[in-house]
């Protein structure tokens, strides 16, 4: 059993930073700050930093993210805050492939049919681009 490796890197624990993923609060980043029970904890936002109040959620409702801050069980919003301004979390996590992935979803999300047009033109001429370059390298080489 000691050689054995964890297989689960993100646990539901006091201080980490989840993003809610339905409801109201979609796409908004919060703390866990206490675990209610097995289906339930309780998280912080702040409401005047990231916009979700505090309140009793779902676990089911929530995505954890590699982000963990150093808050008391059943911190307060000051406190939430301090820690998450201290570490930049928001930040990170805009700077991490999961924020980036979300990033490029809501570009997506907010396109237009002309804007979508001009994907489709600018994704044929790299393809076209890409098979000219390789016909030359195969001819070459």
């Amino acid at each position: 059993l000691s050689n054995s490796t964890m297989v689960f890197k993100r646990f539901v624990q006091i201080g980490r930073v989840a993003r809610v993923n339905f409801g109201k609060d979609e796409g908004k980043l919060c703390v866990i700050v206490n675990v209610v029970d097995l289906g339930k904890v309780l998280v912080e936002g702040p409401i005047e930093y990231t916009g979700v109040n505090r309140q009793k959620i779902s676990i089911k409702r929530l995505d954890l993210t590699d982000f963990v801050v150093k808050v008391p069980l059943g911190a307060r919003a000051g406190t939430v805050k301090k820690a998450l301004e201290a570490d930049d979390i928001v930040n990170k996590f805009k700077q991490s492939s999961e924020g980036k992935k979300l990033e490029i979803q809501k570009a997506r999300a907010e396109m237009n049919d002309f804007d979508r047009f001009k994907l489709m033109v600018a994704k044929k001429t790299r393809t076209r681009a890409v098979k000219v370059k390789l016909a030359e390298l195969r001819k070459s080489g």
